[in-house]
This record gives C-alpha cells, sequence and structure tokens, in this order.
C-alpha cells in the first residue's frame, strides 16, 4: 500500500533526526503516570504498542518543566529532576526498539495548573486572567520569575536529551503559559512582555533560545502554536503568523495545533468536524515559513492524509485520538487492511472527559483495550465452547468477535434487519455519522471469522437455543426510550399522524426532519438524547425550545461535547427552560409547570419527548429461567445491564474472555 499513499510513506529527514514515514502521535494527556509524576509501567505498554504499530515519530505527553507550579492534570509525567531520567530513558528505549523515533513535549501549565498540587499558592501567569471560564485567578510574573522559568525549559531539553529522546516539543498553545503570554485573550501586561506581538512573542523566544543553548544546533526543536484561538479578542491566524516572524529562525517543526481552554471543541475535535479541517492552518505556515509543518485535526481516512502532505499543506500528519483508537493505523494501512482500521468517532469520552473531566486514566469508546490491544488473543478454547450473543448492537457486536476469536463457535442473533443496534440509529443523525465508522468496523471485523455466524430477523427462542445448545449466552439487547406514566404521552408517542416523536421515532425518520427551518421543536428532556435532537434542529434553522425538570442541561454529557452545546445553544438562540416539568401531552403542545408553579402550554409543530433510555429486558426472565433449567452461564452486557454509553457495553463485550476464562475453557499456549 505504500505504492497507494507514496506520501505518507516517505521518509522525512530533520537535522539529524530521520522519520521513517509520515505519521506522528502526538502529546496526549493520559493520567498513567505514577503519582510522583514518573513514568510507570502502563505508560510504556501504552507508547510501545504504537511505536509497534508502524508510528514514525512518538512525542510523549506534555511533561512537567517547573513543579509543582507548572504541573497540570491529575496524574502528570515530571522532567524537572534528574530522578526522572532513568524511567524516561527505559520508555525511550521500548519505542526505539521498533523503529521509531522519540519526542517529548516540555510544559508549563501557567493558570491551568493544578492547584491542588500548588500547596495553597497561587498560579502564575502572564496576567492575573484565568485561561478558562471559572478557572483560577493567577498572579502576574515578575520579569526575573519570566527569565527563571526559561532557563528551567532549557534544564528540562537538556534531560530529555539525556534520556536518549531524537527530538523536544515546546507547548506553545491550548491556553498553557506560553499561550498565554503570546494570546491577548490572557496576556495584559504593558512591559516589554506584553502588548504589542513581539513583545507577546518574547517569552516564547527566551524559552526557545535556552532550549538551544542546551541540546545544541542539531538537535530538532518542534514549537506547537495555537494557529487560531477560535475565540473573540483572542489570536487570529493572521497574528499567530506574525507571531512565528520572531521564533521560526530558533525551530525545526512547527506543530500547527488551534483554539484555547474555552473552545476546546476545536483543539480536541468535536465529532462533526471534517477530516483534515484543519489543513488550511497548516498551509498558511507552510507556504510562508518554508519549514517542516505538523497538522491534525480528525484526519481518520489515509486517503486524506496523503492528500494533504501531496498538496504541500504539511510535511506531517498528526493522528492522536486516532492512534488511542487504533494503534495498528500505519501498518493496516501498509498491508493493504483499511476496512479493518479501527477508526477514532471523535466521541471524546474514554480520552478527553476521562482525563480532564473525571481525572481518570485515558480509555477508548471502540478499543476496549488501549494498553495491549489484541493480548486477549493469545488465549484459545480447548475444546468446543458454542455462545451464543442475543442482539447486534455494539456491544453484542464486540462479544461475538471476542468469542469467535479466542476460537468459540458463536452465534448472533439479532431481531432487526440490520446490525448495529443503538449505535447505527444515532450515526443516522448527521453531526453524528462518524460512529456508523465504528459499526462497519465491527461488520467487517465479523465477516472474517469463520466461526462466527450472523442470523438477523431472528428472535432467541427456547427452540433456537435448544438446537444452537449453548454453553455461554451474552444477552446484550440495549435499551429503549424511558416513557414515564404522564398523561397523554402513550397515546400520542410515536403514533401513526402523530406530531410527537420518541428518540427512536425522530431516528427512524430522520431525514423527513431536514426540511425544518422555522419550524417551531420542542423538546423535553435535556440530556444526551435531547440535545442530539436539539442540535439536528437548530441546524437546519428550526426555532428550539428545550424544557428539562433538572437546574441544568447536559449532565451527562463528555467535558468536550458539553462545551460545544452550550455554544450551539448561544449561536442559534435556543430557548432553555430549566426546573420545567412535563405535566401533559397533547396533540401539538406539552403542558409544562413552569419554577414558579404557573402552568403553560408550548405550542409545536413536533414534539420530541427525550426523557432518557432504559433497559431493554422484556425477555430476560425467561432467558434467565431457560439458562438455570438447562445449567447454562449468562452474561447480560450493555444497556441491557443497565442503561450507559457506548464505551461501557463494548468493554463488557471484550470481557466475555474474562466469562470464558472462569467457565474454564482455556488451554494455555
Amino acid at each position: 500500500m505504500a505504492l497507494k499513499y507514496p506520501n505518507i510513506f516517505s521518509p522525512l529527514q530533520v537535522k539529524g533526526m530521520t522519520l521513517k514515514n509520515r505519521i506522528i502521535m502526538p502529546p496526549m494527556g493520559t493520567n498513567y503516570a505514577t503519582f510522583n509524576g514518573e513514568v510507570s509501567e502502563t505508560m510504556m505498554n501504552y507508547y510501545e504498542l504504537r511505536a509497534k504499530g508502524g508510528t514514525a515519530l512518538i512525542i510523549v505527553e506534555n511533561a512537567c518543566v517547573d513543579f509543582p507550579m507548572g504541573t497540570n492534570g491529575t496524574k502528570q509525567l515530571r522532567i524537572d529532576d534528574n530522578q526522572f531520567v532513568p524511567g524516561l530513558y527505559e520508555l525511550v528505549e521500548r519505542i526505539h526498539a521498533y523503529d521509531a523515533k522519540a519526542s517529548i513535549q516540555l510544559n508549563h501549565a501557567g493558570a491551568s495548573a493544578y492547584v491542588a498540587r500548588l500547596g495553597g499558592k497561587q498560579p502564575v501567569s502572564a496576567s492575573n486572567i484565568p485561561s478558562k471560564t471559572n478557572g483560577s485567578i493567577p498572579r502576574e510574573l515578575k520579569v526575573e520569575e519570566i527569565y527563571e522559568i526559561a532557563k528551567k525549559y532549557g534544564e528540562a531539553a537538556a534531560r530529555a536529551q539525556l534520556a536518549g529522546f531524537d527530538s523536544v516539543e515546546i507547548h506553545g498553545g491550548h491556553s498553557y503559559l506560553i499561550c498565554q503570554f503570546m494570546s491577548p485573550l490572557y496576556n495584559k501586561r504593558t512591559d516589554e512582555f506584553g502588548g504589542s506581538i513581539e513583545n507577546r512573542a518574547r517569552f516564547a523566544s527566551l524559552v526557545l533560545d535556552s532550549v538551544r543553548a542546551a541540546v545544541g544546533p542539531k538537535f530538532p526543536i518542534s514549537f506547537r502554536i495555537s494557529a487560531d484561538d477560535f475565540l473573540e479578542g483572542g489570536n487570529t491566524l493572521e497574528d499567530t503568523l506574525e507571531i512565528m516572524k520572531y521564533l521560526v529562525e530558533k525551530i525545526d517543526i512547527i506543530n500547527v495545533s488551534a483554539a484555547e481552554n474555552d473552545s476546546i471543541q476545536y483543539q480536541i475535535d468535536k465529532m462533526d468536524l471534517a477530516d483534515g479541517w484543519r489543513s488550511y492552518l497548516g498551509k498558511a505556515f507552510k507556504e510562508k515559513f518554508n519549514k517542516p509543518v505538523v497538522v491534525s485535526g480528525n484526519i481518520r481516512n489515509p486517503q486524506i492524509a496523503e492528500e494533504i502532505i501531496a498538496r504541500g499543506d504539511a510535511d506531517l500528519i498528526a493522528i492522536g485520538r486516532g492512534l488511542i483508537s487504533e494503534p495498528n493505523w500505519v501498518n493496516k494501512i501498509a498491508r493493504g487492511e483499511e476496512k479493518y482500521l479501527r477508526k477514532c468517532i471523535s466521541c471524546n469520552i474514554g480520552c478527553a472527559d476521562h482525563r480532564i473531566g473525571r481525572s481518570q486514566p485515558v480509555r477508548c469508546t471502540i478499543n476496549p483495550d488501549v494498553i495491549f490491544e489484541d493480548a486477549y488473543k493469545k488465549n484459545h478454547v480447548k475444546k468446543n465452547v458454542n455462545v451464543v450473543v442475543i442482539g447486534a448492537g455494539s456491544a453484542g457486536m464486540e462479544a461475538a468477535c471476542t468469542a469467535a476469536e479466542v476460537g468459540c463457535n458463536v452465534t448472533l442473533l439479532e431481531e432487526k434487519d440490520r446490525v448495529g443496534g443503538l449505535c447505527w440509529m444515532i450515526g443516522l443523525i448527521p453531526s453524528k455519522k462518524r460512529i456508523h465508522d465504528f459499526v462497519t468496523y465491527l461488520e467487517n471485523r465479523m465477516a472474517k471469522l469463520p466461526n462466527l455466524t450472523l442470523k438477523l430477523n431472528t428472535k432467541a427462542t427456547r427452540e433456537l437455543l435448544d438446537k444452537l445448545n449453548p454453553d455461554l449466552v451474552v444477552n446484550a439487547t440495549g435499551s429503549k426510550p424511558l416513557l414515564p406514566p404522564i398523561p397523554g404521552l402513550c397515546d400520542f408517542v410515536d403514533q401513526e399522524g402523530s406530531k410527537i416523536k420518541s428518540i427512536f421515532g425522530f431516528l427512524n425518520n430522520v431525514k423527513s426532519f431536514e426540511n425544518s427551518k422555522g419550524r417551531k421543536i420542542v423538546v423535553v428532556g435535556g440530556g444526551a438524547v435531547g440535545l442530539d435532537v436539539a442540535e439536528f434542529f437548530a441546524e437546519h434553522e428550526a426555532d428550539v425550545t428545550i424544557v428539562e425538570m433538572m437546574p441544568q442541561l447536559a449532565k451527562d454529557l463528555d467535558y468536550i461535547t458539553k462545551i460545544s452545546m452550550f455554544d450551539i445553544i448561544k449561536k442559534h438562540n435556543i430557548k432553555v427552560l430549566t426546573n420545567t416539568a412535563l405535566q401533559r401531552v397533547n396533540a401539538d403542545s406539552f403542558t409544562v409547570k413552569n419554577p414558579d408553579g404557573s402552568i403553560e402550554d408550548l405550542k409545536f409543530d413536533y414534539g420530541f419527548v427525550c426523557l432518557g433510555m432504559r433497559s431493554e429486558v422484556s425477555d430476560y426472565k425467561n432467558l434467565e429461567n431457560y439458562v438455570q433449567e438447562k445449567g447454562i452461564k449468562l452474561y447480560n452486557i450493555g444497556d441491557s445491564k443497565r442503561v450507559r454509553k457506548i464505551i461501557n457495553g463494548v468493554e463488557e463485550g471484550r470481557n466475555v474472555v474474562k466469562i470464558l476464562e472462569v467457565m474454564g475453557a482455556f488451554t494455555n499456549r
């Protein structure tokens, strides 16, 4: 496939570092470091897997150059002392073993510091401006402190070189300290470090001078920059191009990123942004400075990556979350196995929300083992084991594939005429279409397993189960809309000719709602389901109202999507009624109780009742009775166990291996 993608598979030399192809892993926090900031075995396995997968350059996540004042994240790497060099050295060895190059990002968080580690001290920054809405108020750095911090970047770079890294990257974007100096959003200084673009670039210039002095002239230095803040009053692309004039001669690679904390949906790209949408930013830097340029931005399709390089928009393609979901991205492309790519769906749940919103280690919605990937395949059943999976949604498909891949005879039963379940249905919403990539991947994975049989339009009857003679039954029947006993609800929802739909009624008729300009839409329910519906109609220029009985919307949304959703509400003037409860459903209105106790009828052209989902377990008791009678193991997974997210069902689907292990099904190989 190198012939199909000649640009992706062409080498690139930057000073003394030669990259074997054009795919790099950008720095992304993981929460895999130890509590003290050292490299853990988990972290080494994680990066080693991506190096093994063919990635040319691994840029290890941002490491703290000044502890504790510069630290960010719940568990962050440190590089502020030589005691951290041995662990970093071992990490580099793991990466180098697969002919990949290793870099590490050096960073000071500034106002974005993890406050709990500051021992009561106030965070520092260019000025006293928080780095995000409702963030901690920092104090302005003194001039002598600025010079001292620049010196610490150089000391950290020397340690990176000592640890064997092939390059270092300086983080100059994403609302961290250097960015806090460069962006007028945060820098209100009136001295030589504030005001003009030249002054705002001065701290970054000092840092680069310090790093160059430490590593010497032949060691590559990359600089990551937010090319556009995407916030009113922030840097535009034109501004950052001007800033780069003062820095470009001191760096070797320009890593072009975008956005700040309050526009994070354009930094950790939201789902509906196109593959390679940021390439125009890279092109601007490439044309102006003619230095090696990195671009990123939802790049999942190798053809898009190839075209970006071929056009000269960039020299290197950064695939971040795409390498969390698919560590073997490069190798699969090289082997012509594109249809087996587990393409990131940009849901931002296991990666960004785990790390930023919940202080949890990085996971992935569609890759249930981001550390060891296919290690489960080393297991193999020692005798014929028959597995029946009921329900071909994402959880059931993962369970079926996993069981078949360890040698079980698997039958997957699905009552409907296609696979994918709710996962497929949600992907019918244009802004959620990436989710179909996951279903397609699972279909392709199933198709190559001769010991996996799919039966569509088939109900799991006692007679069929008797015929299949299972040793293990996996129940993955999913969920259905929650419809509480509210007067009129069941009389109108999803009934023929009715204006009122559940989420299923909406998803099954998405295309019929595309011409909704000017229509009055009322959505009851301000959780993830209701907000998906509201977003769809807002984007189609409808007049949208959201009714939510709780004090706030989006309680169940991930961090990135929540910020994006509030931006959409503001942009499209969506009316939000919180602390407002549905009392009655009428033919063309919802009767609601307002916060002050008054009763009001909300008229609509279409109304949607999106009060969440509940487990589909209508046949589960009969199934329980059957397996108890027959002495068969039963494993209930996904939404049929408890309504949650795709990530939970997929994880439980993979854990069928653990159930088989407990059953004594495996032999050692």
